[in-house]
């Protein structure tokens, strides 16, 4: 998605130029374990969809040493398509009010009828704060 624009410096970049050329940046070191807080905050939709997909390929790829993601996220569809198990934080200062294994098949989609159970049972963490384990 940055075709064309490898002469610009960061000034000259968007928002959401710079923040694919960080998750490029972080991926190039080839790490066992990615950090990312909001990484797709400052996207478009689409660019946002097509940058989680390239995450998604990537951890689930036999040859990488990508083996977890540990990412900070508001948005709950983001958190359910990529999450494997949940903390949900509330709060301040944060703590865990929940748990929450996302048991799903991969890929997965926001049109099954789970995935909006998982959305749900995740906003009434961040609504009501109560404490539960799991689906």
């Amino acid at each position: 998605g940055l075709q064309g624009f490898e002469e610009l410096y960061p000034k000259e970049m968007s928002g959401g130029m710079r923040q694919r050329v960080a998750v490029a940046r972080a991926l190039a070191a080839d790490p066992l374990v990615l950090l990312m807080d909001e990484p797709f905050a400052h996207l478009d939709e689409l660019t946002a969809e097509g940058l989680r997909q390239d995450i998604y390929n990537i951890l689930f790829n036999s040859e990488t040493k990508l083996k977890s993601v540990i990412m900070v996220s508001h948005n709950l569809t983001e958190v359910v398509e990529l999450s494997d198990t949940v903390f949900v934080l509330n709060g301040s200062p944060a703590t865990v009010v929940g748990k929450v294994q996302i048991d799903m098949p991969r890929p997965r989609s926001p049109r099954e009828k789970q995935f909006d159970q998982y959305l749900d049972l995740l906003y009434s963490y961040l609504t009501k704060g109560k404490v539960k384990n799991d689906v």
